[in-house]
């Protein structure tokens, strides 16, 4: 394992943690390779009894997760894992049941909200606009948005990325198709299900059955990782193979308890502060 290059920026740190929040996108893999030490590193911490659950922005479905971290030798449970849209679905349905949406988004989102809502094209019927991850973006699908959200349709969305990292470079994401509707309408978005929100923070504590101060959140990125975790009080470690770097942490508004060269690093990390 590497010397471990962890930084400590906060005086309020967890005691040996007793609950690990994963990301996993530029955490546990990057596009289709696995970060080195990532499947080690997980079931060390299965087998000291740390639970984990993975939360993730991305809008595939739990079921894609468990596949992906299966082809790379990683078992999860369903319950185990948290993405956005499960996060969006639960708030949606808690607000707005009978909602009549209208989805810019992947297929994989659209395949998850279809099973508990009506979709529309129709600015006059649209209840909620969601905004996400759209390969398929166009002004077709802008303007619907625009005459909802003019004529009064909430306004949420999935994540606010503006890009998404991929494995050599980066394409937009989420955060574009809110930019532009935001730029048209005057309108901003509402609600963000994903993170840095509360709601996945107050899943994933819920999940693991631990409270704020007995977990470690471990991420890539700290405009949402990081922020999360802040936000609702639980201690966080920055991994350095993603999307925020080293030179970021200066700058940054928003800063870890730890930063981590890799994921490798977290048995001495817990060891260190155990």
């Amino acid at each position: 394992m590497a010397r471990s290059a962890s930084i400590r920026w906060s005086s309020t740190l967890v005691d040996r943690p007793r609950g690990i929040i994963l990301d996993l996108d530029g955490t546990v893999y990057r596009g289709a390779q696995i970060i080195p030490g990532a499947r080690e590193v997980i079931e060390r911490m299965r087998q000291g009894a740390h639970p984990l659950v993975f939360a993730t922005n991305a809008i595939e479905s739990v079921e894609e997760h468990m596949d992906k971290l299966a082809g790379l030798g990683i078992a999860v449970r369903p319950d185990e894992i948290i993405n956005s849209p499960f996060v969006l679905i639960q708030r949606l349905q808690r607000a707005l049941p009978r909602a009549r949406v209208f989805c810019l988004g992947d297929p994989p989102l659209i395949e998850q909200l279809a099973p508990h809502f009506q979709f529309s094209e129709d600015p006059n019927t649209i209840d909620v606009v969601i905004a996400s991850t759209d390969r398929t973006f166009d002004f077709r699908k802008l303007s619907i948005g625009f005459h909802a959200l003019r004529k009064g349709a909430r306004f949420w969305a999935t994540n606010a990325e503006p890009t998404w990292q991929q494995e050599d470079d980066e394409i937009p994401d989420a955060g574009a198709i809110i930019g532009a509707l935001e730029a048209c309408t005057e309108r901003k978005v509402e609600l963000v299900a994903g993170k840095p929100s509360p709601f996945m923070a107050e899943i994933a504590l819920d999940r693991l059955g631990r409270s704020a101060r007995e977990c470690l959140l471990i991420g890539d990125n700290l405009t949402t990782d990081i922020a999360m975790g802040q936000r609702a009080g639980i201690p966080t470690a920055l991994v350095l193979t993603g999307l925020s770097k080293r030179a970021d942490l200066e700058r940054a508004s928003v800063k870890p308890d730890y930063v981590l060269e890799s994921i490798a690093e977290v048995p001495r990390l817990i060891a260190d502060i155990g």
